[in-house]
């Protein structure tokens, strides 16, 4: 059972940088297919990165240009670098695993069938 942890969230001010990590467990192959999501209450879930097995990484137009999506293969580790951050950006970010063949772009929640817990992201004005 492929479990997920993020962490690396914080309450940074409008301008800042986060590094957001997600460590999966559990799992004894070689690579997992990951993206990053993330919700601001009353939302919906909302697509923010995904890269697929050939290193191509797509962006929601809001983060493009400020956040870089990376993996460690080896130690099925993801991470979203966060840069510019707005209060817009202010929501639970959650990373998730496919389980699946891994083929971009993969922007829909619905491709992704195990989720971490999230870790809070609040960017002040």
């Amino acid at each position: 059972q492929v479990q997920l942890q993020e962490s690396g969230g914080g309450s940074v001010q409008s301008g800042g940088s986060l590094k957001l990590s997600c460590q999966a467990s559990g799992w004894t192959g070689s690579t997992l297919c990951m993206a990053w999501f993330r919700q601001a209450p009353g939302t919906e879930r909302e697509f923010v990165a995904h890269i697929d097995s050939d290193g191509v990484p797509t962006y929601a137009p809001s983060v493009k240009g400020r956040f870089n999506i990376s993996q460690d293969n080896a130690k099925h580790t993801l991470y979203l670098q966060q840069n510019t951050l707005k209060p817009e950006d202010t929501a639970m970010y959650f990373c998730a695993v496919r389980l699946a063949e891994c083929w971009g772009p993969l922007t829909d929640a619905r491709y992704f069938r195990r989720w971490g817990q999230g870790t809070q992201v609040t960017v002040s004005s």
